[in-house]
């Protein structure tokens, strides 16, 4: 044990030093750049090609100042370098840095595999109850026509919306945390007025509830785009959603899908409340509480235009809100066409 309180390992070559990391894995190496056998460049060149090796700080030591020596020592993976010879003060501060990010590295593995294990219960478990439960009320709330009582409705009604909630919530976050972590793209070239005119169909059951004229132009040349078969589905459900949540009952939604030179647009329009100024400042935050309220009790997380806006980026396309406050509101998603 060093007299800072680090246990040293020594190794008097880099065969031993590699050797050595077989058997237990330190918190810095510090690396001589010339030494026999195999020197300090190709030592590290190995710690970055092995998984449990590539993560650990490596600060060179040499008596050589030359310029070329340095930038090779660096771009093979090392994190500092130290001329010899070297004051023994810096050496111990510039250790104690390393140390302290390298344990602060570890910290943040750990909060996000503990993240990763979160997501995991929310998705096979919380999800899964919360279906249940929702299913459960929806049943009841079929076969309660007869009853005499409505407080039985009444709370039969609130069970309902208050598992539909819950569960739109976890589906939201969880379509969040995976735009978060970059889910494989995997882009192809899709039609954009196939896939609208899909994702409308799956809401013309809401619209009718809410008696809403719906308005559609798709023409059917093509329309092809370059895009994520996933993440377009759910940028047309989500912009879908808020469209209906929106529009009063009796109201109008328009989706239209129209040619440009390089791109193809797609525009979802309600004639809801619309948003105001400080409503288009934070809209694509996450959680952002706008003040526009879904017209028939539906519930919003705040989370559906920041993934959207994620997934449209990812996507290389650019997402527009265009809203009058009182005169309802329009996105579109501009995406690009294939190139050959």
């Amino acid at each position: 044990m060093g007299r800072l309180g680090y246990e040293i390992i020594p190794a008097v070559d880099g065969p031993t030093a590699i050797k050595r990391l077989g058997l237990i894995l330190p918190d810095l190496i510090l690396l001589d750049l010339f030494m026999p056998e195999m020197d300090g460049v190709e030592v590290c060149r190995r710690l970055q090609a092995n998984s449990e090796w590539r993560h650990l700080p490596v600060i060179f030591l040499s008596a050589a100042d030359d310029k070329d020596l340095v930038v090779r020592a660096l771009e093979s993976g090392g994190v500092d370098f130290l001329t010899k010879p070297f004051n023994h003060a810096e050496l111990i501060a510039r250790v104690k840095t390393q140390v302290a990010l390298k344990q602060t590295r570890d910290r943040l593995k750990q909060v996000a595999e503990d993240k990763d294990e979160l997501l995991g219960i929310l998705t096979h478990d919380l999800k899964g109850h919360l279906g249940g439960m929702q299913m459960t009320a929806q049943l009841l709330q079929d076969r309660i026509g007869g009853l005499k009582d409505p407080r039985v409705a009444q709370l039969i009604d609130n069970i309902l919306r208050s598992s539909s909630q819950m569960l739109n919530f976890v589906e939201e976050f969880l379509a969040n945390a995976e735009a978060d972590q970059c889910f494989a793209f995997k882009p192809q070239k899709i039609q954009f007025s196939a896939a609208a005119s899909q994702a409308v169909h799956q809401y013309r059951e809401a619209m009718r509830r809410k008696q809403l004229e719906l308005r559609v132009d798709l023409p059917d040349g093509d329309t092809g785009v370059v895009a994520d078969v996933s993440a377009l589905d759910h940028v047309l459900d989500n912009l879908l959603s808020n469209a209906v949540k929106f529009s009063p009952p009796g109201g109008t939604i328009s989706v239209m899908v129209e040619e440009e030179h390089n791109h193809v647009k797609c525009c979802v329009r309600d004639f809801g409340p619309g948003f105001t100024e400080e409503d288009k400042a934070r809209m694509f935050r996450r959680y952002g509480r706008l003040s526009a309220r879904p017209t028939g009790g539906e519930p919003s997380t705040g989370l559906g235009l920041s993934i959207v806006q994620k997934l449209v980026k990812m996507m290389s396309g650019e997402l527009v809100c265009d809203s009058v406050h009182g005169a309802g509101a329009s996105f579109t998603v501009r995406l690009p066409r294939p190139t050959a």
